[in-house]
């Protein structure tokens, strides 16, 4: 059986990685099992200097499912690339690093940098974040926008880009065009959708800043669904992930049109969760009699 898939130029020897925020830098889990099994593992997201982000409280349980507003809290891409990726490089597995920034001359200088470091193979843009350039509205809301920072960081690497899209818009098909359109390599669908937890004893809010992204099984009706109409509306590879728990869910994202898939909130409840739904894929590939995973891929769009 073939379990390998390009996304973006990338190639990958299975179809399962990591979601960015997730998994830390790689080595918060390399006690667990071998990362060389992932397809790739993405980092946690990185700015061109450290970030403290949000005052705690920033992480709430809710039903089937979690908010957070860690505020992208991370070592900055220096940090990172003298003291994370000797570690990454150890692998055989491959490495996309995510980043953003809050106007497109900080997405381009972190492309840039992160572009010339060995060890690096892929790079994956979250667009979910604040414009200050456009009052503070979200890059990845703004069709318009979502084009002006792809381009931009498109013109700056040869590096693979995925692109990761914003649930929290009215047509997410628009932004997919926009960013593919723009120059993307491949989609990352979807992010955490916004939401919220208020405390009913002490009447405020239960995280810090308010509100927060909610993943877990609880979005992944709505990212399987956002996967499906992204599949209709472009032609470059999409990575699924939102609440993927079993190699059930994995395997219906893939249906829906993805060629990857990335697990996110379920490593932190178990933290063999992917290489788990990894080898659930394997077999449900064995009992189906299926050669080819590939040819599962928008296989719910077939008449």
């Amino acid at each position: 059986m073939n379990l390998s898939v390009t996304v973006g130029g990338l190639e990958l020897k299975n179809p399962v990685m990591t979601a960015s925020g997730t998994f830390g830098y790689g080595e918060e889990y390399a006690e667990f099992y071998d990362l060389g099994r992932l397809g790739a593992v993405v980092v946690k997201g990185l700015s061109l200097s450290p970030k403290e982000g949000n005052p705690p409280p920033r992480i709430v349980e809710t039903a089937s499912g979690m908010l957070n507003a860690i505020g992208l809290q991370n070592i900055g891409i220096e940090r990172f690339v003298q003291e994370k990726i000797p570690f990454l490089r150890t692998y055989d597995t491959k490495v996309i690093v995510n980043f953003f920034g809050d106007s497109i001359e900080e997405y381009v200088s972190a492309a840039e940098h992160l572009s010339a470091v060995e060890g690096i193979h892929g790079l994956e843009m979250n667009i979910s974040c604040p414009n200050k350039q456009a009052g503070w509205c979200i890059f990845g809301t703004d069709p318009r926008v979502t084009s002006q920072v792809v381009q931009a960081v498109r013109r700056v690497t040869r590096l693979p880009l995925i692109v990761k899209l914003s649930p929290n818009v009215t047509d997410i098909s628009l932004m997919a065009k926009a960013a593919a359109d723009a120059g993307a390599d491949a989609l990352s669908v979807i992010n955490t959708l916004t939401g919220m937890a208020i405390d009913i004893r002490t009447r405020k809010p239960r995280l810090a800043n308010r509100t927060g992204g909610l993943s877990g099984p609880a979005i992944k009706p709505v990212a399987v669904r956002m996967v499906y109409e992204v599949y209709k509306a472009v032609k470059v590879p999409i990575i699924g992930m939102g609440g993927i728990m079993s190699a059930e869910d994995a395997l219906e994202f893939i249906c829906a049109g993805a060629s990857a898939v990335a697990i996110g909130t379920a490593n932190f409840i178990h933290p063999t969760a992917a290489v788990d739904i990894l080898d659930g894929i394997n077999s449900f590939l064995q009992q189906e009699h299926v050669e080819d995973i590939n040819s599962l891929t928008g296989a719910a769009h077939a008449d």
